[in-house]
């Protein structure tokens, strides 16, 4: 058993305020990432107001090695509601950035895209002025789901890539590393204007040069925004940490993300996919496109 290092201990969370966010989330029956996949930065995010909206129910149609989200249970129906008490949930956290993601819902036709643009148009009526990132699953490869996801104008779409090629079969059996490459493909053709994010974690037995080629897949497909993470294990019933990362390396990958043109890359222990989301609001500015969606035929 290999010991959690120093530098991946976490502030205990000031409580008062963590649960001021989970009443409007109890109140009006939405779920979080947060939450569910056990997030180690829930205690900061939760203090300034922020959280990543767990849309579709919390039980997945995968069952990833590596994740906490429950895959045992059968997914419910989609909630008709869920769409206007999400964009409730951020009127009252009065959120500038949101982060919309869910579990797989390969039980549905179009994997659940519907959902994810309807949640879009709710929030574009009562918060206008937020930015809405959306972290979505793979569509089993439906890029005309994609392009319904894409039509809601979300700012920024992130689909998180997890791993080097070689380890995809044990850490993600369900998933596809090129089906991921060509989702990032597809959406810069049918939405040049939209900024798009991939997040890996690190610590399961990867190489420095393999990440770095997953690096350089990503920006072959124009990927924007990179996140680097430690994998941390859920419980002993998940993949076992090969290796902590030490920070100094962390900074390597930054720089050398930096260098390849990403426009962000965001790189420590602690990074996960949403921490910090909302800094891409300042890129924005420095980076602005005009929405155009391009026809998908």
């Amino acid at each position: 058993m290999i010991l959690k290092p120093d530098w991946l201990r976490v502030k205990a969370p000031q409580w008062e305020r963590v649960g001021n966010v989970k009443e409007i989330l109890r109140d009006l029956g939405l779920n979080t990432v947060c939450e569910e996949a056990s997030c180690p930065n829930i205690g900061e995010c939760f203090n300034v107001g922020t959280a990543t909206f767990l849309i579709m129910g919390p039980a997945c149609t995968r069952a990833c090695p590596y994740c906490d989200i429950d895959f045992e249970k059968k997914p419910k129906p989609l909630d008709p509601a869920e769409p206007l008490n999400l964009a409730e949930a951020v009127r009252r956290m009065r959120l500038n950035h949101v982060v919309i993601t869910s579990v797989n819902r390969d039980d549905l036709p179009d994997g659940g895209a519907s959902q994810f643009g309807r949640c879009i148009e709710e929030i574009r009526k009562v918060s206008p002025q937020t930015t809405i990132e959306v972290l979505i699953p793979d569509l089993c490869g439906n890029w005309d789901a994609l392009t319904k996801i894409l039509e809601a104008q979300p700012e920024v779409l992130n689909h998180n890539t997890e791993t080097i090629s070689r380890l995809y079969r044990r850490v993600r059996p369900q998933g596809n590393y090129e089906r991921s490459m060509e989702l990032f493909k597809i959406t810069r053709e049918r939405a040049p204007w939209v900024y798009t994010k991939s997040g890996i974690m690190v610590g399961l037995g990867e190489t420095d040069e393999e990440i770095r080629q997953a690096m350089r897949d990503l920006r072959e497909v124009d990927c924007d925004i990179l996140t680097i993470g430690q994998y941390l294990q859920p419980s002993q019933k998940h993949l076992k940490v090969d290796d902590f990362i030490h920070p100094d390396q962390f900074a390597v990958w930054k720089a050398y993300g930096e260098e390849i043109g990403f426009l962000q890359v965001v790189s420590s222990p602690l990074t996960r996919s949403s921490y910090h989301a909302e800094q891409v609001r300042e890129l924005m500015k420095r980076y602005p496109r005009a929405k155009t969606i391009q026809n998908s035929k």
